[in-house]
């Protein structure tokens, strides 16, 4: 198995769960959200996690 694959294979549910968490702050911090989205994405490490969710974020918001 490749280093990538076992990485996302490891870690999908943290991030799918990360996302989740969230999302669920959005109708609390409204206007803000996205800022505050961002900025918390900037701050995951590694880049590759932060990809993970931000996938996962764009996955679960086409899906509602």
């Amino acid at each position: 198995m490749s280093g990538r694959r076992a990485f996302h294979e490891r870690h999908q549910a943290r991030a799918e769960a990360q996302a989740r968490e969230w999302l669920a702050r959005r109708e609390a911090l409204q206007g803000q959200w996205l800022t505050w989205v961002a900025g918390q994405l900037y701050q995951l490490e590694p880049a590759e996690y932060a990809a993970m969710v931000r996938r996962e974020l764009q996955r679960l918001t086409d899906a509602e």
